[in-house]
């Protein structure tokens, strides 16, 4: 399509109207200020997600310590268990061998103040461990006196107490007393053992017929 110009002037061409300079810097700033708001947000949770696999990490080795300590402490568990056991065996096995080895010494030293001491008679001894509990008949409360000093001055018990001591009314013929005590059982070690044992044997050399015989020494002092 063909135009004329019938004014005969030229046609004024459009101009542009210029953007001013303030807005462009602010726009300018403006994306800056976005671009460098957009880098600390993405280096913040790049620092974050980095601490949650540092965390994440740390837990998963605590959790693998703590059962590690606690299958140790199953094992510290189990090894004090078979500690008690095994220790209460030899508690047993020490105090059977005690009472083994002790068992005829026990019987002679019984023996030997019962042997020492005029109308005592024993009922029963009954041992548990080392303490002894004894029940016999006496022909007087002296003779239940006499007995307890010969205990004592044996080297073999201590602790000796009398429990009970009282007539006996069954039978009216015979004047007894029956007697309760207890004694601890400690036999003396094997040095003194021997020197109570030298003391207490006979003169070797025989007396001659018709010489008077000299008197024994008993063991612990005259009665």
């Amino acid at each position: 399509m063909i135009r004329i110009n019938l004014l005969g002037r030229s046609r004024p061409k459009a101009v542009r109207q210029a953007v001013p300079l303030e807005a462009t810097l602010q726009l300018v700033f403006l994306l800056v200020a976005l671009v460098f708001s957009f880098g600390l947000l993405y280096i913040h949770y790049w620092q974050m997600e980095k601490e949650d696999k540092q965390v994440l990490a740390h837990i998963q080795k605590q959790r693998g310590e703590k059962a590690r300590l606690e299958q140790l402490k199953q094992q510290v568990d189990n090894f004090e268990k078979q500690k008690a056991v095994l220790q209460q065996k030899i508690s047993v096995i020490e105090e059977l061998q005690r009472n083994r080895t002790g068992g005829q010494q026990l019987l002679d030293a019984i023996a030997n103040t019962v042997g020492r001491t005029d109308t005592v008679w024993l009922t029963s001894v009954s041992r548990k461990a080392d303490v002894l509990s004894i029940v016999g008949s006496a022909g007087s409360i002296d003779a239940v006196a006499n007995y307890i000093t010969q205990l004592k001055r044996s080297g073999y018990f201590q602790q000796v107490e009398i429990k009970e001591s009282h007539q006996d009314t069954t039978n009216k013929a015979v004047q007894l007393f029956i007697f309760t005590l207890t004694a601890q059982f400690a036999p003396p070690s094997p040095t003194a053992a021997s020197t109570t044992t030298a003391t207490a044997s006979p003169n070797p050399n025989p007396t001659a017929p018709g010489s008077p015989a000299a008197p024994a020494k008993r063991p612990g002092g005259n009665l």
